[in-house]
């Protein structure tokens, strides 16, 4: 069975803290394919304003050219409404019926996530996996005792055994641990600090200076 892991954000811009999360979770979970999906706009994030899809979608693409496994998806870019996780969750059930299918998601998501539309169904859909991040206290205690039971503590792991079965677990893992925000590195574009350019890939700085993207 194809085990494929789906990452969905922002993106705003893609840093090398989201590289290295792809990278480590598909060597620890022994993943074939590990698939960015950027946001059209992040239907929570009402209030702000992102940077134009298609200026994302390009830094993905630059900063995972190289990258094997690796692959940018446009279905929520390509829809004319704006979806939520729970809708391309059940459509991606849909078109990949046969294979094994993890979401990720970080660790502001995994505390903020009783506030997404549907959100016990978004954790029913497929198996989850949640990187912790410093500062963040990552547990189960905001959620219901049967999601609770559903929970596999994988910190400190260098390879996870997935079950094949169709119960969907909801993993946590330290396999990452940094704590680069897409965030700050706008915030020191706009700022005039230069520190942000160690941030992302050298495709992606160039990127984003040649159409001032932040600025």
């Amino acid at each position: 069975m194809t085990r494929i892991a789906f990452y969905g954000g922002s993106f705003d811009p893609v840093h090398l803290g989201h590289i290295t999360i792809a990278k480590r979770l598909t060597a620890l979970f022994d993943l074939d394919e590990f698939v960015f999906i950027p946001a059209f706009h992040a239907p929570h994030k009402k209030r702000l304003a992102p940077t134009p899809a298609v200026d994302r979608f390009a830094m993905l693409a630059l900063a995972t050219n190289n990258e094997n496994n690796i692959s940018i998806s446009k279905m929520e870019i390509e829809v004319p409404n704006k979806p939520y996780t729970v809708d391309t969750l059940t459509r991606l059930n849909e078109l990949l019926p046969d294979e094994q299918l993890f979401f990720v998601m970080g660790a502001d998501s995994w505390r903020d996530i009783r506030t997404w539309r549907e959100w016990d169904k978004v954790l029913a859909l497929t198996n989850h996996i949640v990187v912790t991040r410093p500062g963040y206290d990552i547990n189960g205690y905001h959620l219901t005792e049967e999601i609770g039971e559903r929970i596999v503590d994988v910190r400190g792991a260098s390879k996870v055994d997935v079950a094949a079965d169709n119960d969907k677990k909801i993993y946590i893992t330290d396999a990452v641990n940094v704590d680069t925000a897409a965030v700050e590195i706008r915030k020191k574009i706009r700022e005039g600090d230069d520190s942000w350019r160690d941030d992302v890939t050298l495709e992606v700085a160039k990127y984003i200076e040649k159409y001032q993207i932040y600025s």
